[in-house]
């Protein structure tokens, strides 16, 4: 990859070849309204924005649809409005709630700072200040999430990602302090390390699944068309989604129902491979489904889903970038797990790296209900994914005039997103007149 993608996409997540639209422009699709930010009156858009079935070829493993019903309503029929609730923040990465009824919203900064947002108020001082153990001169390394045990009101534990002042991969546990709002640095626990063979692709998300299991995303281990084959290894944690069980073990232990257990060779926290740069991932419990948004290469980024309690996918890289061969170019993608969703890099309804989203369950915008929602950071793009009449689809329904790095649901299930440049914005949607 060029060296020169590194200098002017300053990003956190694989920034991979953000190229301008190519060939006719008119044969485009046109592209959906800039969202506007806190603006009383909304943008109506002249056209509707492209609307494409998002179908994997015949040769892949079929994708999953909910059991609930789909969207209430067309998400294409919508106009989007971001809410601004706070600014200032020194490149965040993460947003999460702690699920303790305080309604507070914890945001991360890559540098390695946790602040609480309450009532739209930053707090004087930090949740968490792990600066001096953070690594963050990679565009991609830092403190990079948090996520709170699920009966964190009662037990205060709570868990971070970042890389150190090495480049490596650590988890580790931490607990509040007698003040609910600071967390005891002293508390400080490592669960896990991950060598990083380069300063890229260090995935980075913790997320609590609905069996109460921690899930780890890592990315492949850097550098450019995966030279370590980590994705497709199964004696390597890169390029992978753990799963591991944080309430027993020391410093934790395997879910006896990990696919790969027992396997000689394999690695037992391993619950998913075949992952380039899987940034953000998401579970939807109503409808029972995992999306994992897996950073592309130099063509394709895509959106994988996959039932809550499928062990064992194989998501294809470095076989498949997106639903197309990469290495070898005439492979077979049989009992590969494809994505149900793919953008290219090649015209403006694109982009060059995906920011996974969140699945809408809260109750200020009904219509959205159901609805995954993902942005491309480098060009702004805001798609929608749905199940529609037995058939996954998505559209590109906006344009936003931030850097996406990370999106967040507060407790109500209402979705955040949050700008490189340091804003924080809630997600609104409002119908068009039929």
């Amino acid at each position: 990859m060029p060296q020169w993608i590194w200098i002017v996409l300053i990003g956190l997540v694989s920034l991979t070849a953000c190229a301008s639209a190519t060939g006719n422009p008119a044969a485009q699709p046109p592209l959906p309204p800039t969202v506007p930010i806190i603006t009383p009156e909304p943008i109506t858009p002249t056209t509707r924005p492209t609307t494409v079935l998002a179908t994997a070829p015949a040769s892949s493993a079929p994708s999953p649809l909910p059991t609930t019903p789909a969207a209430v309503v067309d998400p294409t029929r919508l106009t989007y409005t971001l809410e601004q609730i706070a600014d200032g923040f020194n490149r965040p990465t993460h947003l999460t709630h702690a699920g303790d009824g305080s309604g507070r919203l914890f945001v991360v900064e890559q540098a390695g700072r946790v602040w609480i947002l309450r009532d739209g108020q930053r707090l004087d001082e930090p949740f968490l200040d792990l600066r001096a153990l953070v690594g963050s001169r990679g565009n991609e390394q830092g403190l990079l999430s948090i996520a709170f045990h699920p009966q964190f009101a009662a037990n205060s534990r709570f868990f971070v990602n970042y890389t150190d002042t090495g480049g490596d991969t650590v988890v580790a546990e931490y607990r509040v302090s007698a003040d609910p709002n600071r967390a005891d640095p002293a508390s400080a626990r490592v669960l896990l390390r991950i060598a990083q063979p380069a300063a890229n692709h260090n995935g980075g998300l913790l997320l609590f699944g609905p069996d109460g299991h921690l899930y780890i995303g890592t990315g492949d281990g850097g550098s450019a068309g995966d030279p370590l084959d980590a994705g497709q290894r199964l004696d390597t944690l890169l390029g992978k989604l753990l799963r591991i069980d944080i309430d027993n073990g020391q410093p934790y232990a395997i879910p006896p129902d990990n696919p790969f257990l027992n396997r000689t060779g394999a690695l037992p926290e391993i619950w998913a491979y075949g992952l380039r740069n899987p940034w953000r991932f998401a579970f939807d419990p109503v409808a029972g489904l995992l999306f994992i948004a897996d950073v592309g290469q130099n063509a394709w980024e895509e959106v994988n889903v996959a039932p809550v309690n499928a062990a064992g996918l194989n998501y294809g890289w470095r076989l498949m970038e997106g639903n197309q061969c990469y290495r070898p170019t005439n492979c077979d993608p049989s009992g590969l797990m494809l994505p149900v969703a793919v953008y290219g890099h090649d015209n403006a309804t694109g982009g060059c790296s995906v920011t996974g989203g969140e699945v809408y369950r809260g109750t200020r915008q009904p219509a959205l209900v159901g609805v995954y929602f993902y942005a491309d950071f480098c060009t702004g793009n805001l798609w929608a994914l749905w199940a529609n009449a037995g058939e996954w689809q998505h559209a590109l329904v906006a344009r936003l005039n931030i850097q996406t790095t990370s999106f967040g649901v507060d407790e109500e299930g209402e979705i955040y997103l949050l700008d490189r440049a340091g804003g924080v914005y809630r997600l609104a949607g409002q119908k068009l007149p039929d």
